[in-house]
C-alpha cells in the first residue's frame, strides 16, 4: 500500500480524497494488490498447518510463518503509529490497530493479529479503488487542459504554449484538436465537442462570429480564431481552478467527523483498558485473559475507519457526479445547502430566456421615419455592450459614424443619453421617459422596449425579441418535482415581459423594473421571509447579477457565457447554460446527504452492536476484524453510488 498516503490514519482524517486529489495520482491495482496476496498466501499456509506449528507451546515454525505475515500486512499502520507518537498524536486508528494486534499476540492469538492487519488493508484497497474512481470523474475535466496552440504569425503557424498568446492574437485550431483559447471566429466553420466542459454528447455547430471556449474539441472544419481572452482569464482556466479547489470548503457533517475522530479513540483505548482491568477485580472467577481478549475485540470493532473514510468519499463523489453533468460545485458544504433549498429565484434575461435579442418592430412617432427612428438608435447605443444594443447595431446593418457621437452617457436601469448630430438623443426604458419628463403616448407594450426622445420630444420605440431558453419551462416543472416550495423570477424588464415569462414558464412570482441595487433589496426582503432554516438560491448570469448571487445561500452562475464576476462569486456554475440542470444539482445534493447520512448511522450502529456483543463475550476477534472491514467496504460502496447520479435517476 502506498506508505506516504496514509501517514496519518484514519482517525486523523488523512484519508479524506481531497488530501489525495492531485492529478498526478495514480492508483495500479495490480501493485496494490501483490503484498496482499502474499500475505493471504502466509496465513492459509499458517491456517493449515496450524496444528503442527504450535504441536509445542510458542513453537517457532508458528512465528516464523505468522510474524512474516503480520508485519508484510501491517507495517504502514506500526509505522505510522511509532511516527504519530513521537509527533504527539497518540489516539488514533493505527494505535488502535497496533495495541490490538499485539495484544492478539500477546495471548498468543496470531492469525487473528495477521487477520486484523490483512482485513484492515484490504479495506484500504478497495478504499483507494473507489477514491480513484471518484477522482477519474474529475481528472477527465482536468485533461481538457490545452497543450498548444496554433500561432498565426503573417504567413506562418507556429506551435506555443496557451500562456504565450495574447488578446487579438490569431490562432488556426484544425480537426481533432482541443480549442486552447477562447476566441471568436473569423474564418471556417466546424462542429465542436463541448462534453468536456458541459457534460452534453451532442456536438454543436458554429460559424464566422460565434465563440468557442477553451477546451472544446474542433471534429470536422479548420477553424481561424480572434483570440478574445489570456489563457488565465479563459474559461478553461477557470474550471480548472474551481475544479483543482472544489474540495477544499468542508460541508458541516465533514466537520463534525473531524471533530468526532479526534475524541473518539481515546475514548475507546480507556474504555477497553476499563474491560481488560477491572472484571477481573470485581467479578469472581473472570480471568485476566478472558478480559483482555474482549477489550482486544472492542479496540478492533471500535476503529471509525469506515465513518472516517466514507464521508469525505462520498462528498468527493457528489463532486464528481456533478462534473459529469456539467455541474461545478465550488465545495462540498455547497452540496449540503442544496439539500435545504426551497426557494429558487432566476434572474430573467440569459438564464431563462436565450439573451439573444433581434428586432422585431420599429414604432416612429411625431413625424419621424423607421429608417431614422433606426440609425439614431444604432448610433446612441454604439457604445454599449448590451444584447439589446447589439441587437439594435444589427438591425442597423451599417457602419456607425462615431464622429457624429459625443457626450456618450450610461444611466444605470435606465439606459443611455448622447449627442448625435449634435442633437441630444435618449434610448431608454419607460422609466428613462418619465425621469427627464418627456410626454408619449405608450408606455403598456408587450416585449422589450426601447424607447427614443429626440431634444426632449418623444420619437418612437423599438420592439426587442427575446426568446424563452428550451428547457426553461421544463426546468421550472422539474424543481417543484423535487420539492422546491417557491420560483420567483427579479428582472429590470417591464412588468408586461415578465408577467408574460411567468405565466409561459408557470413561476409562483416575479418583480419587474428593478434597478441593479433593487435587485439586491428584492432578493433581502426574499431571504427575510423565507427564514433561517429554509435556503434561497439564486440563479443568474450578468455583471449586475454578482451582488445576489454572493449575498444568495446558494449562488448558481450560467457558465458557458455568463460574466466572469457572476461566475467567480458563484458557488455552483452550470456549464451547458441550461436551467433545467438547477434541478439536477439539488437531486445531486440530496443524493450526496443521504448517502452520507445512511453511511453514518450504519457504521455507528453496526459498531454499537458488536462493542456490545464483544464486551459480553459472544463476538470473537475474527467477527470483530470482519465486522470493521465489512462496515468499511459497505460505507465505501454505498458512498461510490453517488458517483452514478444522472439526470434520470
Amino acid at each position: 500500500m502506498n506508505t506516504q498516503s496514509k501517514s496519518q490514519g484514519c482517525c486523523s482524517c488523512n484519508h479524506s480524497p481531497e488530501q489525495n486529489s492531485s492529478p498526478s495520482a495514480s492508483f495500479d491495482l495490480k501493485t496494490e494488490l501483490l503484498p496482499i496476496l502474499g500475505v493471504v498466501f502466509l496465513l492459509g499456509i499458517g491456517l493449515i498447518f496450524q496444528e503442527q506449528l504450535h504441536a509445542t507451546p510458542y513453537s517457532i515454525g508458528e512465528y516464523l510463518v505468522f510474524i512474516p505475515a503480520y508485519l508484510f500486512s501491517g507495517w504502514t499502520v506500526l509505522s505510522n503509529a511509532g511516527r504519530n507518537i513521537l509527533r504527539g498524536r497518540i489516539f488514533d486508528e493505527n494505535f488502535l490497530m497496533t495495541i490490538a494486534t499485539l495484544g492478539a499476540i500477546a495471548i498468543h492469538q496470531l492469525p487473528e493479529a495477521v487477520g486484523v492487519m490483512l482485513f484492515y488493508q484490504v479495506g484500504e484497497l478497495f478504499q483507494d479503488l473507489a477514491v480513484s474512481r471518484s477522482r477519474r470523474s474529475i481528472q477527465s475535466l482536468l485533461e481538457i487542459r490545452p497543450d498548444t496552440a496554433n500561432l498565426k504569425v503573417n504567413d506562418s503557424i507556429q506551435q506555443v504554449s496557451p500562456e504565450t498568446v495574447n488578446v487579438g492574437d490569431i490562432i488556426l485550431v484544425k480537426p481533432g484538436e482541443k480549442i486552447p483559447l477562447d476566441g471568436e471566429i473569423i474564418e471556417g466553420n466546424s462542429q465542436v465537442d463541448t462534453s468536456a466542459l458541459t457534460g452534453e454528447p451532442v456536438p454543436r455547430t458554429v460559424k464566422v462570429g460565434e465563440t468557442v471556449l477553451a477546451g472544446m474539441i474542433n471534429t470536422t472544419g479548420v477553424l481561424t480564431l480572434k483570440v478574445s481572452k489570456n489563457f488565465g482569464e479563459s474559461s478553461i482556466a477557470k474550471i480548472l481552478n474551481l475544479v483543482e479547489n472544489a474540495s477544499s470548503k468542508k460541508a458541516k457533517t465533514e466537520k463534525f467527523i473531524t471533530r468526532f475522530a479526534q475524541y473518539y479513540p481515546p475514548v475507546v483505548v480507556f474504555l477497553s483498558l476499563a474491560v481488560a482491568l477491572l472484571p477481573p477485580l470485581f467479578i469472581p472467577g473472570a480471568t485476566s485473559e478472558q478480559w483482555v481478549y474482549r477489550a482486544l475485540i472492542l479496540l478492533v470493532i471500535s476503529c471509525p475507519c469506515g465513518l472516517v473514510i466514507s464521508i469525505p468519499l462520498g462528498y468527493f463523489g457528489g463532486i464528481g457526479g456533478a462534473a459529469k453533468n456539467g455541474i461545478l460545485v465550488k465545495g462540498a458544504t455547497f452540496l449540503d445547502t442544496l439539500t435545504a433549498v426551497k426557494t429558487v429565484v432566476f434572474d430573467k434575461t440569459g438564464t431563462l430566456t436565450k439573451g439573444v435579442f433581434k428586432v422585431s418592430e420599429i414604432v416612429p412617432k411625431n413625424s419621424y421615419t423607421e429608417t431614422e427612428l433606426l440609425m439614431l438608435a444604432a448610433h446612441t447605443e454604439s457604445h454599449s455592450h448590451h444584447p439589446i444594443a447589439q441587437s439594435i447595431r444589427e438591425a442597423y446593418g451599417q457602419e456607425i459614424d462615431d464622429k457624429i457621437v459625443s457626450d456618450y452617457e450610461e444611466i444605470a436601469g435606465h439606459g443611455i443619453k448622447a449627442k448625435v448630430k449634435n442633437q441630444v438623443i435618449l434610448a431608454g426604458n419607460d422609466r428613462l421617459l418619465h425621469r427627464e419628463n418627456i410626454n408619449h403616448d405608450t408606455c403598456d407594450v408587450g416585449g422589450t422596449v426601447v424607447y427614443l426622445a429626440v431634444e426632449g420630444q418623444y420619437a418612437g420605440y423599438i420592439i426587442i425579441a427575446d426568446q424563452l431558453k428550451e428547457d426553461a419551462a421544463q426546468a421550472i416543472f422539474n424543481i417543484k418535482q423535487i420539492g422546491i416550495e417557491q420560483t420567483i423570477m427579479l428582472t429590470g424588464d417591464n412588468k408586461t415581459v415578465a408577467q408574460t415569462v411567468a405565466e409561459k414558464l408557470g413561476l409562483d412570482h416575479y418583480l419587474a423594473e428593478l434597478l441593479p441595487e433593487d435587485k439586491v433589496d428584492s432578493f433581502e426582503q426574499i431571504l427575510h421571509q423565507t427564514g433561517d432554516k429554509n435556503k434561497v438560491a439564486f440563479v443568474g448570469d450578468g455583471i449586475n447579477d454578482a451582488p445576489v448571487i454572493a449575498r444568495a445561500d446558494v449562488g448558481i452562475a450560467m457558465g458557458g457565457l455568463g460574466s466572469d464576476a457572476a461566475i467567480e462569486t458563484a458557488d455552483i456554475v452550470i456549464m451547458t447554460d441550461a436551467p433545467s440542470k438547477v434541478a439536477e444539482a439539488i437531486k445531486i445534493g440530496k443524493k450526496t446527504h443521504k448517502i452520507v447520512w445512511q453511511n453514518i448511522f450504519f457504521a455507528l450502529g453496526v459498531k454499537g452492536i458488536f462493542i456490545l456483543l464483544g464486551i459480553v463475550g459472544i463476538a470473537t476477534l475474527w467477527e470483530a476484524v470482519f465486522a470493521d472491514v465489512g462496515v468499511a467496504l459497505l460505507a465505501i460502496l454505498n458512498a461510490s453510488r453517488v458517483l452514478r447520479t444522472s439526470p434520470e435517476n
